[in-house]
């Protein structure tokens, strides 16, 4: 056994899943398979960062996949940068212990600025015209251009929108193959189950399906580490649970007159500024920035009232779950097991921002799963984004205007704790020497570290 460690999040893998995944199995066949605590929120950034802080989200801060930055009055999702994270990582755990140890992060989240050896990230190319294109970034610089001779350009309509597929994931093993000889700790993200699990629900046929496909595209990494004697870890960050009831927080604000809008060519757009009220939903929570304190009661018993709303967490109801950073909602509400928040807040679909209706994860005050679909009303849906490609080749500016306003086709979702084992994470361990039957997600950090050692003796 080298003294190295390959660390696979495979996202939305449960026992239930494991079923389907012959190869991974046959990991903990040689090692073990554990139950694995997450956190609240159970949704990827939040869940990556407790792994490699072994923290809770009110210390390292994420508390949640975005969230309202006060400082500048904006909502942000998905931003990239590793300072955002707060606390030790666990490559810096690693290079107290080993001194000089290699690390490569290949597309775990807040990849860019961290202090590894090699990072390989989604990042697309924004032209001043404003078409999108595919691209990656990576650290050292170099390895970007290498990457695409080798692999072709990073697949990114594969790895979020209607068009999401397994080829995403097969980019991603395929450079975590190339870098992982030279690296002692190497961190792979591999989203697949992600789609098929919000878009037909974690018990169905493509349910299954997807957990086979991604079985099979892990092999050959697998193989790799098994014939170089790597460790190996696959763990993953919640599980996706069937839901189908969508809640709007955001429209019961403003029906009430605490959000408020404003209005320019591109439609109704969320005002932050000026609303006493909003919410930035994700998945099955949603954090509720109150401005006034006078007004917080009021929102607390309106959302209490609203069906499909669990709970409703104040800062000690946050204190109870580690999610009582600065950066949460002054209110933070848990859907029912088969609900989840949208982020809507317009009333009259004609006024719905440009933006609802395309991929725009960065533009959206929250996360949209209806982006995982094609507008099921629209039968000219498929002629229109196929005449829409033709202008992007042609070079003209384009909007991919596809995405459903009606989110009734998402049929699972996560980020409220799991209700049962076998509907949580599991982690997925080849060194039985490390074995126990519940890991929690703040013990990941240094039980990761523990199986990459001392520094080896010559």
């Amino acid at each position: 056994m080298s003294d190295k460690l390959l660390v696979i999040d495979v996202v939305g893998m449960t026992p239930e899943l494991l079923a389907h995944m012959p190869r991974v199995r046959r990991v903990g066949e040689s090692g073990f398979t554990a139950e694995l605590g997450t956190v609240l929120p159970a949704v990827t950034c939040s869940v990556q960062s407790t792994f490699l802080t072994g923290t809770l989200p009110r210390d390292h801060g994420i508390v949640g996949n975005g969230w309202y930055f006060r400082d500048l009055g904006e909502v942000f999702l998905w931003r990239q940068h590793n300072a955002l994270v707060q606390g030790e990582k666990l490559w810096d755990v690693v290079r107290r212990r080993r001194p000089g140890a290699r690390v490569a992060n290949v597309c775990w989240w807040y990849a860019m600025g961290a202090d590894v050896d090699t990072t390989i990230t989604p990042r697309p190319v924004y032209h001043a015209d404003g078409k999108k294109e595919p691209d990656c970034w990576t650290w050292p610089p170099e390895l970007h251009d290498q990457l695409i001779d080798e692999l072709g350009p990073f697949p990114l309509f594969n790895y979020w929108g209607p068009t999401a597929s397994i080829a995403s994931s097969e980019w991603i093993i395929a450079a975590a193959r190339r870098v992982l000889p030279d690296h002692d700790l190497t961190l792979v993200y591999v989203p697949h189950l992600d789609y098929d699990l919000q878009k037909f629900g974690p018990d169905s046929r493509q349910a299954a399906a997807a957990a086979r496909a991604v079985d099979r595209a892990l092999t050959p990494l697998l193989d790799d580490a098994e014939r170089a004697g790597v460790r190996v870890v696959l763990l993953s960050e919640y599980g996706i649970r069937p839901a189908s009831r969508p809640v709007d927080i955001n429209r019961l604000l403003r029906r009430e007159g605490l959000l408020h809008v404003h209005h320019n060519a591109t439609g109704e757009l969320l005002d932050p500024w000026t609303s006493r009220a909003f919410a930035v939903a994700d998945h099955q929570l949603a954090h509720v920035y109150v401005k006034d304190p006078e007004d917080l009661e009021e929102v607390r018993r309106l959302a209490g009232e609203l069906p499909g709303v669990a709970e409703v967490l104040d800062r000690a109801g946050q204190a109870a779950y580690g999610l009582d950073h600065e950066r949460a909602g002054d209110l933070v509400l848990v859907a029912d097991p088969d609900a989840w928040f949208t982020y809507y807040y317009w009333l009259d679909d004609e006024h719905a921002p440009d933006f609802a209706r395309g991929v725009e994860i960065h533009k959206k005050p929250g996360y949209d799963p209806a982006e995982l679909f094609m507008d099921p009303e629209d039968r000219w849906v498929k002629l229109r984004a196929a005449a829409t490609l033709a202008r992007k080749k042609a070079g003209l500016r384009y909007s991919m205007s596809v995405v459903p306003l009606d989110p009734a086709p998402v049929s699972g979702s996560h980020g409220r704790l799991p209700d049962r084992p076998e509907e949580g994470p599991v982690l997925v361990c080849s060194d039985p020497a490390a074995k126990r039957e519940r890991i929690e997600a703040t013990e990941v950090r240094d039980l990761l570290a523990g199986l990459l050692g001392p520094a080896p003796r010559d």
